[in-house]
Order: structure tokens, then C-alpha cells, then sequence
């Protein structure tokens, strides 16, 4: 894979986390019932950086917890194996609470939806959000991001990475091709 276009450095990530943050708080009015779960991988850290800027603006600590989509997948009967989940994480019941939900990239909506199901494992949230660093469109179900922070209009050849220091060593959004 050959870097094609650096879409985002680690300033404009960080810009668009902190605008995501604001709309967040808005439109929650407020911190109240609010849980962020990060979606395993990358939008664990992403989460994270969400809560440490709702610290900072608002100086409420937010709880932060993690899912695992994999056992909630739709393609998981075209696989011989089964793949292997990693811990989910809910630092509070999500009953009652405002969950928003943090990817990295939304493509065809699959990851959200076995999200969403995954979610309501835990228990009926009063409502769920979702929030997404680069939304790069050809969806395939009806979902839609509420809170984006770049909408990148993308060939389905394209692979879109985000990079975060805990797996890649720096934050940046790439295109990639493969050459």
C-alpha cells in the first residue's frame, strides 16, 4: 500500500475532535446521561480524546466505554472460523443514558449496525448517537452519522486510514491505493 493524499495531520484530527466535542455537548444539552463507547479500534482512542475535551471544556468527566462488533457482524455465517471478540466495556448501565458511539470511518454502515446491536445487549438506551472522524460515504444501509468531522468523498478502491499514536505511532487520515 503507497500513501496516495495525507487527508488530515494531527492538528486538523485534533480541530475536528474538538468542533465533534462542542456539537456534542450541544446537542445533549449538556453532559447528562451521556456515555461515549468507543467501537474497537480506533475508536476507542477516539472516544477517549472526545472525554478528555468534554473534560476540559466543561470539567465533567464523562464515562468512556468500549465494544467489540465482532460476534454482532452480519457476514459472520459466510466464515468458517469463528473469529475471537475482544472485551466490551461498559462503565455504567447504559439504560436511560444518551450513547454515542465513536468510529474512526463510516463506509457502509455494517460496523455501526452490529454497534447499535451490540449496545442494546447492555440494556435500552434513551438514545444513541453516532460520531465519526471521516464519514467517506457508499453506504449500503440507512444509517447516517450525527456528528462527523470530515466527509471525505472517496472511490471504493480507496482504502481511507486513521492513524492513532496507541497503534500507529502518529495521528494523521491517509488515502491509500494499492500499487
Amino acid at each position: 500500500m503507497t500513501v496516495k493524499s495525507e487527508l488530515m495531520y494531527e492538528a486538523a484530527v485534533r480541530r475536528s475532535l474538538a468542533r465533534m466535542t462542542h456539537e456534542i455537548i450541544e446537542r445533549n444539552k449538556g453532559t447528562a446521561r451521556l456515555l461515549l463507547v468507543g467501537i474497537k479500534r480506533r475508536g476507542v482512542p477516539l472516544a477517549k480524546i472526545l472525554a478528555e475535551n468534554i473534560k476540559r471544556f466543561e470539567g465533567v468527566d464523562v464515562p468512556v466505554g468500549t465494544i467489540d462488533i465482532t460476534l454482532y457482524r452480519d457476514d459472520l455465517t459466510e466464515t468458517v472460523v469463528l473469529p475471537e471478540a475482544a472485551a466490551s466495556y461498559m462503565p455504567v448501565d447504559v439504560a436511560g443514558m444518551t450513547v454515542v458511539l465513536v468510529d474512526d470511518v463510516i463506509y457502509t454502515g455494517r460496523t455501526a449496525r452490529a454497534a447499535i446491536e451490540a449496545v442494546f445487549s447492555y440494556g435500552r438506551p434513551a438514545a444513541i448517537r453516532l460520531a465519526v472522524l471521516i464519514d467517506r460515504g457508499h453506504r449500503e444501509l440507512p444509517i447516517r452519522p450525527d456528528f462527523v468531522g470530515k466527509n471525505i468523498p472517496t472511490s471504493k478502491e480507496e482504502i481511507v486510514s486513521v492513524r492513532m499514536p496507541e497503534f500507529d505511532g502518529g495521528m494523521d487520515v491517509r488515502i491509500l491505493e494499492d500499487r
